[in-house]
């Protein structure tokens, strides 16, 4: 492990190729750069920190510098101890970023790098997860009165921040980042069902045509991921507890069953639903041999790993990213990526034009939170949808694609009531 006085990562010398993959990012990431070169101009957080945890992958770089030339100081961990890219935390180090992460983190340097950034005295925070805002709000209240606001990046995390707010325990505001629809229904639905299925494919290398592939959580993300397991031609089950969204996976032609019929004909399970222990040790105990179980909702909860490694008869990595469990029964069951986002921990997450999106999210939503400072209530909030709108406009710039606006006719008979047949 390389240290420094406001740096920890795990090998200083991987820099070289961290700017290099950073460099192959931007490329593809137009729509955040139009927005760097407006804050740049501009400074709105000149004299704030912001601190960051997130990913830190090539993408979260882009957003990073985006920051900085926005005049922030930023200081930064990550969000799941197996998504950091060892290479881009060892750049951020030498662009003298305050950066503290390496993949592969134990639960204590989780949480000791979540208070490096919270010792940084953050002005605004941007999470994934909230757990960030979590340690802010249990252990160190008295920086509240300092915060502006935060940003939260992904479905797991709003959900926790709207039962904080519903408990009255939120003490600032944050933007709901994943709300935008150029978060939740790009980033959500089409990142993740390609990187999902990207991850899946690194860590076993397995065939999916004609697999039976289980998807539990038909929300934007299980949609993402059955869609592109039914492109690669596998039989694609849901499961679901939401009636809506059960009848969406009917009606856009997937087989619908509970997962404890679900997980005795199943070939490759995916969970996707932000809860907890959605496949347990019940559906383990009826599933075929040689079933593959990954995880793409933000928590390593969704599937019960510690359960299973207490009943199993025996474990052991086969591969990278992929655990070989023997049940009672004789049965193996395989776990990729020890239960965590598979994207992230055996690929590289999700393509960087779709995180130029997400990113450019992040950034407006910093800016909306100072230029509404002191006008907020401690509650969950969106972006205005003129703020979609913009990068939405700005990622088709980046795509090279016109669209086409209203006439003044068109525009005052959308406006007007009076004309009819």
């Amino acid at each position: 492990m390389d240290k420094g006085k406001d740096f920890e990562v795990k090998d200083i010398n991987l820099a070289e190729q961290g700017f290099r993959n950073i460099e192959w990012a931007e490329h593809q990431m137009g729509a955040l750069l139009k927005v760097r070169e407006r804050l740049e101009k501009e400074k709105p957080f000149k004299g704030l920190k912001i601190g960051l945890a997130l990913h830190v992958t090539k993408e979260t770089a882009v957003l990073v510098r985006t920051l900085i030339a926005g005049g922030a100081d930023v200081a930064i961990t990550g969000c799941n101890p197996l998504s950091t890219q060892d290479d881009i935390a060892a750049a951020l180090a030498k662009e003298n970023v305050k950066v503290w992460a390496y993949q592969g983190e134990t639960k204590e340097d989780y949480y000791r790098y979540l208070n490096q950034v919270i010792a940084a005295n953050p002005n605004i925070t941007i999470d994934d997860g909230c757990d960030l805002v979590s340690e802010i709000h249990t252990k160190h209240p008295q920086l509240i009165q300092h915060i502006i606001g935060g940003a939260e990046e992904t479905t797991t995390g709003v959900i926790r921040l709207k039962a904080m707010e519903k408990d009255k325990a939120l003490k600032y505001p944050i933007v709901a980042v994943n709300d935008a629809n150029t978060k939740h229904l790009m980033d959500n639905v089409i990142g993740t069902g390609q990187s999902t299925i990207d991850g899946i494919l690194r860590a076993t290398n397995a065939l999916i045509a004609g697999k039976t592939f289980v998807v539990c959580g038909y929300g934007e993300c299980g949609k993402g991921v059955a869609k592109r397991a039914s492109g690669m031609s596998a039989n694609v089950l849901i499961t679901e507890v939401d009636p809506f969204r059960a009848l969406q996976a009917v009606m856009d032609g997937f087989r619908v069953m509970p997962i404890m019929e679900a997980a005795k004909i199943g070939d490759i399970f995916v969970t996707v639903t932000g809860n907890k222990n959605v496949i347990d040790l019940q559906h383990m105990g009826c599933m075929l041999d040689g079933a593959l179980l990954a995880n793409a909702g933000h928590f390593d909860a969704e599937i019960n790993v510690n359960g299973l490694k207490e009943s199993a008869s025996s474990h052991r990595k086969i591969r990278p990213f992929m655990d070989e469990f023997t049940l009672k029964n004789g049965r193996k069951i395989f776990i990729l990526g020890e239960g965590r986002l598979i994207n992230l921990a055996a690929a590289e997450g999700h393509p960087s034009s779709i995180m130029a999106m997400s990113f450019c999210n992040q950034a407006m939503a910093c800016e909306f939170l100072v230029k509404n400072r002191g006008k907020l209530q401690p509650k969950v909030y969106t972006l205005p949808k003129e703020a979609d709108n913009e990068i939405a406009l700005l990622q088709l710039e980046a795509m090279g694609i016109r669209i086409d606006q209203l006439t003044v006719e068109q525009n005052k008979y959308l406006h007007s009531w009076n004309e009819g047949t």
